[in-house]
C-alpha cells in the first residue's frame, strides 16, 4: 500500500509541471495582404515581395506557478516518507517550493517571417524564413530551382 502511494505521489511533478510554462506567439504584418490564385510552375519567375509577417513562438517560466506545485509535490512526498509523523511535510513543502521556483524560471522565443511575393506571371507564394528576414516589402526577387533571391 506504502508503495502505491508513495508511486502515485512520484507522478505529481509530471501532472503539475505543465502549468508552469506559459506559451505564447505573437504576430505583426507589413504591406499589402496576400490572395492566393493558381501559379503556374516555371524554372525562373521574376516578382515582387509584397507582404512579411513576423510571428514570434515562446515559452516563459512561470517560478509562482513552479513553487506552488514544487509545495504541494514537496509536503505530499514529505508526508509520505514520513508516516505523517514529524515535519516532514512542511520541510517537503518548503524544499519543493524552492526547487519548483528556480526549475520554472527562463525564457525561449524563436521568430519567423512569412514572405509573400507576388510574381509577374499573377502567381502568388509565401516563403518562411526562421530567425532573420531577408526581404522586406518592395524588394524585386527572383525565383529559381536554387531558391528565392533578391535581384
Amino acid at each position: 500500500m506504502m508503495t502505491r502511494k508513495l508511486s502515485s505521489l512520484l507522478l505529481l511533478p509530471v501532472l503539475l509541471g505543465t502549468g508552469c510554462i506559459h506559451t505564447y506567439a505573437r504576430s505583426r504584418s507589413w504591406g499589402e495582404e496576400p490572395s492566393y490564385q493558381g501559379q503556374p510552375a516555371s524554372w525562373e519567375r521574376i516578382g515582387r515581395v509584397t507582404h512579411v509577417r513576423e510571428t514570434v513562438y515562446g515559452e516563459r517560466g512561470d517560478p509562482a506557478g513552479g513553487a506552488v506545485a514544487g509545495a504541494i509535490v514537496g509536503g505530499l512526498l514529505g508526508n509520505a516518507l514520513t508516516g505523517g509523523r514529524g515535519g516532514g511535510a512542511l520541510v517537503g513543502a518548503i524544499g519543493g517550493a524552492a526547487v519548483g521556483a528556480n526549475a520554472s524560471q527562463g525564457s525561449s522565443q524563436q521568430t519567423v517571417y512569412e514572405v509573400t511575393v507576388r510574381f509577374d506571371d499573377g502567381g502568388v507564394q509565401t516563403y518562411a524564413f526562421r530567425g532573420y528576414l531577408p526581404f522586406r516589402p518592395g524588394d524585386e526577387v527572383r525565383l529559381t530551382p536554387q531558391g528565392l533571391s533578391r535581384l
